[in-house]
């Protein structure tokens, strides 16, 4: 079964892309489709379009869901976004590594572990639950 992996980052230059460390206002997200033997077969970058980039209404969280991953890598995200992944059965983890390949290697070898809470301060909107 092939897994879609998600990750924010700052340019297009795909396995070697920096991640952004702000995960709303990265200005690409790598997808990395990983097939069941662990092999990296492509990557895609897709421009951020949500409301954080001035692109698209809404909440950016519903247009990554739009990308369909199954796994997003991030150094962290607002409390929103990791709650709509978490709703959407999306696995949310903590990125450990500069670039898009060395968090697709930590990945492979299992060392990346689930994003623990969403990042308040890179959230500008108060939610209540």
């Amino acid at each position: 079964m092939t897994k879609r992996i998600m990750m924010p980052v700052e340019d297009e230059a795909g396995l070697e892309a920096r991640l952004a460390h702000h995960f709303g206002r990265a200005p690409y997200f790598a997808l990395v489709e990983l097939d069941e033997n662990q092999k990296t077969p492509k990557v895609k970058t897709e421009p951020n379009k949500s409301e954080h980039m001035g692109g698209a209404s809404g909440h950016s969280h519903e247009s990554f869901l739009a990308l369909k991953p199954d796994v997003v890598v991030a150094y962290s995200m607002g409390p929103g976004a990791l709650n709509t992944f978490q709703d959407a059965g999306v696995t949310v983890l903590e990125a450990t590594a500069d670039t898009v390949k060395g968090n697709i290697e930590s990945f492979k070898e299992g060392k990346l572990k689930e994003l623990a809470g969403g990042c308040e301060h890179a959230h500008h909107h108060e939610h209540e639950h």
